[in-house]
């Protein structure tokens, strides 16, 4: 199930959120969250739930474990079974594939199904771990406590990854109110509106042009699908995490931000501080940190980056084109503490075009079948390609004044507008804000209703 989907909007959603205010106690409220999570995933995942399960279970006994005898033993357990657990599932048949490949090797390749969502909950399962493991005091003898962690619905298969040690007070306490319900309820329309009017209209362009046979596109038509997709997977996912946000903030939880316009950063190193936020912290505080950081010399330093690159390019998927575009963010990283540095420019706004420029690109071989058809798009991008009849058509089709009013509107929409209201006029502008939200949400609906290509990205994460 997913959050753009009418039977989650006008059947879970709504029921969810009725029981939940209905029962008085925050236990209560708690179990029915759990409740409802579970049957959240086992709705598209009915056999992978009993998976998910046993990790939250296996990783709060660890955590028991961890605060009673042998931390260092038994934090180094959960790690390995955990990123066993991710790569059985998740890797298996790409390393089978490698070995193929470099050995000259015919072994049979096992395909195995990914349960949707597992990079995000194991990453969470292993937060929950190591945070026990620095800070024992925040370990949990309530089982119920880890299951909702693990499991809660509005971030369970797409993030933000969020961090136990950010939550764990807000599942014993919080608060409700009208402001926060209406506030959530605002949010997750404006992502819904980020995932089915832009994200879904840029991958009818991007998912025509990348699919269409090489010779078919010039020139034009690859920048305009690799600037659709750059938008797809950025209103795509920068929506479902909206989405996220706002229910949790429905049901009293407040998520740290994991997205803040990173289409407008003036470097590398500032687009992984607004992209995928929830990740590259991740990433910091239980892999960089713990390998050293800066703190060992420069070289070590530049290995460091690049390990977590690696690993950030891995973990979106098992293909080369993944790792390719991880190492090449890590490259740029690196050679932005060299001369050669983007902050040399003295212009912030043109830093923010070669940097929006690099990012479309690396997207390029993120979407990319495999790398030969990475880099023979990237060529038709920088060398003009072919300008046929057939290319000409392609290219045409894809100007639609729909797709035209859609991309301008992306460009218009990567960074928020905030706009200083005079005191007198705020209420006017918050009911204005409320009727808008309300249309907004029946132009989704409607746009739901009348078209089945609903795409999600993460769903293979």
């Amino acid at each position: 199930m997913v959050f753009s989907s009418l039977i989650f909007l006008c059947v879970f959603l709504p029921v969810t959120f009725g029981l939940y205010y209905l029962i008085p106690s925050i236990t209560a409220k708690n179990i029915l969250l759990i409740i409802v999570s579970f049957l959240f995933y086992a709705y598209g995942e009915p056999v992978y739930v009993i998976l998910m399960f046993i990790s939250c279970v296996f990783n709060y006994a660890v955590g028991r474990a961890i605060m009673w005898r042998r931390r260092r033993l038994f934090v180094a357990i959960a790690v390995i079974v955990n990123l066993v657990f991710l790569g059985v599932f998740k890797y298996t048949g790409f390393v089978m594939e490698t070995i193929n490949g470099l050995f000259g090797l015919n072994l049979d390749v096992v395909e195995i199904a990914l349960p949707v969502g597992i990079s995000f909950y194991t990453f969470q399962a292993l937060s929950y771990v190591i945070d026990v493991y620095r800070d024992p005091k925040i370990g949990q003898r309530n089982l119920l406590n880890v299951l909702l962690y693990i499991s809660f619905f509005p971030q369970l298969i797409a993030g933000p990854i969020v961090r136990f040690d950010d939550i764990v007070h807000q599942i014993r306490h919080r608060v409700h109110s009208v402001d926060k319900i209406s506030g959530g309820i605002c949010r997750f329309v404006r992502g819904l509106g980020k995932k089915v009017l832009l994200a879904n209209t840029m991958a009818v362009i991007a998912d025509n042009i990348f699919n269409a046979p090489g010779g078919q596109v010039n020139v034009i038509a690859a920048w305009i699908g690799a600037l659709a997709y750059a938008f797809q997977i950025y209103y795509d996912f920068c929506g479902y995490s909206d989405m996220a946000l706002g229910m949790a903030q429905m049901f009293g939880f407040r998520f740290l931000e994991n997205f803040n316009a990173p289409y407008v950063a003036d470097g590398i190193q500032d687009f992984w501080h607004r992209w995928h936020i929830s990740l590259s912290t991740w990433f910091k505080e239980y892999l960089y940190i713990p390998l050293g950081g800066n703190r060992k010399g420069k070289a070590r330093t530049i290995l460091n980056r690049y390990i977590v690159f690696f690993c950030t390019g891995l973990w979106h998927g098992a293909n080369w084109t993944f790792i390719l575009w991880g190492l090449l963010h890590g490259t740029c990283l690196v050679l932005e503490n060299t001369r050669i540095s983007l902050k040399r420019i003295p212009v912030k706004g043109v830093r923010q075009i070669i940097t929006f420029i690099l990012v479309v690109c690396a997207f390029v071989i993120f979407r990319a079948d495999d790398i030969g058809h990475a880099f023979a798009y990237l060529g038709t991008m920088f060398t003009g390609g072919t300008f046929s009849s057939a290319s000409m058509d392609l290219m045409w089709a894809q100007l639609t004044p729909v797709h035209i009013f859609m991309l301008i509107l992306s460009f218009l929409c990567i960074r928020p507008w905030n706009i200083s209201w005079p005191k007198a006029l705020r209420p006017v502008v918050t009911k204005g804000v409320y009727v808008w939200t309300l249309i907004l949400l029946l132009l989704c609906m409607i746009n739901l209703a009348s078209n089945a290509y609903n795409p999600f990205i993460y769903f293979r994460f």
